[in-house]
């Protein structure tokens, strides 16, 4: 079979196969290079978001919390249980499911659109010219026009808490754990660190996070941190902020964590140790020494506004170019890639990319915090309205949290929203449209949203910003 291609993408993850697929629905010969091996060694497209990221980690989040309902909520619903169990083989055998039908789907998705897929690893020689070494040790030299690199990231590893597979564990190998720690313990208290704490804590750990800032999630507006910080706290997660790490040893009983907070040092046992202190792209032997691809000093690819690399024809996208590291923003750089090697002029705004943290309540925010827009000296106005005076979230019994609403005080745009509550991940979707079309809070309070729904709050939030909520005493704004 031929070895000429006019795009060969490495990478299989949301960036590189959306970017696979889309230059194939343009016409173009398309090969695809991933390096995923499941559990079992064999070749499983999606990348880490797929295989051990944003997919399973949700199916477990949901398991964990039906399994957490049903322990405590279920009998206020007058549901009455006894003797509910936990099978964790089962509750991990439905997540391997999810997990197969979505990365196959990719394999079937590839057929269709007639992209070429290579099991195994590919490396940029030069301009034109990818090495790609299979799994088996054979290599083969791919010629294209077009070169896309969207290798994605993988877990930063401390020096301190070097992962071992079995009692130091990355984000992968915490979603696979075959028992229940009785005591966990994870480094780092950002999105990951939250969720994957969330589920072993729902399922019974004893779970302590260790946070070396000082600020509960300061990616995130200050009153969502708070509040997201009280639920959790509340929940039984134990967080402990300006906690800073010195040692961590594996023994055959458990870790010993070593750590300082403040003037005080503390050492703790734990059975389990998760380290999620963040991400890093995978750049490392992506290219050859010859090859001239800039990375800057974080390791990131330096590339353009149309995503060129320092080398001709070699273009890149997601993780391996920027923050932030969400497989959204990935996805729509693989679309933007594409059709830019099919000569159109896509527009990405990188100023509308949701952030949602899947725990329980979740969060979700879009554009600008309050912080943000008070340092940058713009006059602005808030509307803020809590689900406890939405009808659907009483029924759903989940009427904890809030929408915050952030607008210009003089053209009334949105320049911020900002949720924790019931299926905000869904809710801030609206938000993100309306950002885009340069929509008012104006905008948002003239349109109807259906009763009773979630979305009244979103409704509520937007008239909240002029002073004048309905089902919710007013507050004056902020400034």
């Amino acid at each position: 079979m031929s070895n000429k291609f006019d795009v060969v993408v490495i990478g299989g993850g949301p960036a590189g196969y959306v970017a696979a697929i889309r230059a194939a629905q343009l016409g173009m010969n398309v090969a695809c290079i991933d390096k995923w091996l499941d559990l079992n060694d064999k070749p499983s497209l999606g990348g880490t978001c797929l295989n051990a990221g944003c997919i399973p980690s949700k199916a477990l989040l949901e398991s964990s919390e039906l399994y957490d309902r049903a322990n405590s909520e279920f009998a206020d619903h007058g549901i009455k249980t006894s003797g509910v169990e936990l099978d964790l083989a089962q509750m991990q055998k439905r997540k391997a499911g999810v997990v197969s039908q979505l990365t196959g789907g990719i394999g079937s998705l590839f057929k269709a659109n007639g992209v070429k897929s290579y099991a195994g690893r590919g490396q940029v020689v030069d301009s034109g010219e990818v090495l790609f070494v299979g799994h088996d040790g054979k290599e083969e030299t791919l010629q294209a026009e077009n070169i896309v690199i969207a290798a994605g990231s993988e877990p930063v590893e401390l020096d301190i808490a070097k992962f071992d597979g079995d009692r130091i564990v990355d984000s992968w190998g915490a979603l696979e754990l075959d028992e229940v720690p009785k005591k966990l313990g994870v480094i780092g208290a950002g999105y990951i660190g939250v969720e994957l704490g969330s589920v072993w804590s729902r399922l019974g750990s004893d779970v302590t996070l260790l946070e070396a800032v000082d600020d509960f999630m300061p990616i995130a507006d200050r009153d969502v941190a708070k509040e997201g910080l009280k639920s959790f706290k509340k929940q039984g997660l134990d967080i402990q902020l300006g906690a800073r790490v010195t040692e961590a040893k594996a023994t055959k009983k458990g870790v010993e964590v070593k750590y300082t907070q403040g003037d005080e040092s503390h050492s703790v046992t734990f059975d389990r140790l998760i380290v999620a202190v963040g991400r890093r792209p995978h750049t490392k032997d992506l290219c050859a020494k010859g090859a001239r691809v800039e990375l800057d000093d974080k390791g990131f690819i330096d590339v353009n506004d149309q995503f060129r690399t320092s080398l001709p024809g070699v273009y890149a996208v997601g993780d391996v170019v920027s923050n932030p590291m969400l497989a959204h923003k990935g996805m729509e750089e693989g679309v933007a890639v594409a059709e830019i090697l099919a000569g159109q002029k896509p527009h990405l705004n990188y100023d509308v990319i949701p952030s949602v943290v899947y725990t329980h309540p979740e969060m979700a925010w879009v554009g600008k915090s309050e912080a943000q827009v008070k340092s940058a000296g713009t006059d602005y106005r808030v509307g803020q309205v809590p689900f406890a005076a939405n009808g659907r979230a009483k029924a759903l019994g989940q009427q904890g949290g809030f929408i915050k609403m952030i607008a210009d005080a003089k053209t009334d745009e949105i320049l911020g929203v900002h949720m924790i509550g019931p299926y905000v991940s869904e809710l801030v979707q609206e938000m993100v449209v309306a950002m885009e079309y340069k929509a008012s809070s104006e905008d948002i309070a003239r349109i109807i949203h259906g009763h009773p729904t979630l979305g009244e709050t979103v409704h509520e939030t937007a008239l909240a910003v002029d002073g004048r909520p309905i089902h919710f005493p007013p507050k004056r704004s902020k400034k």
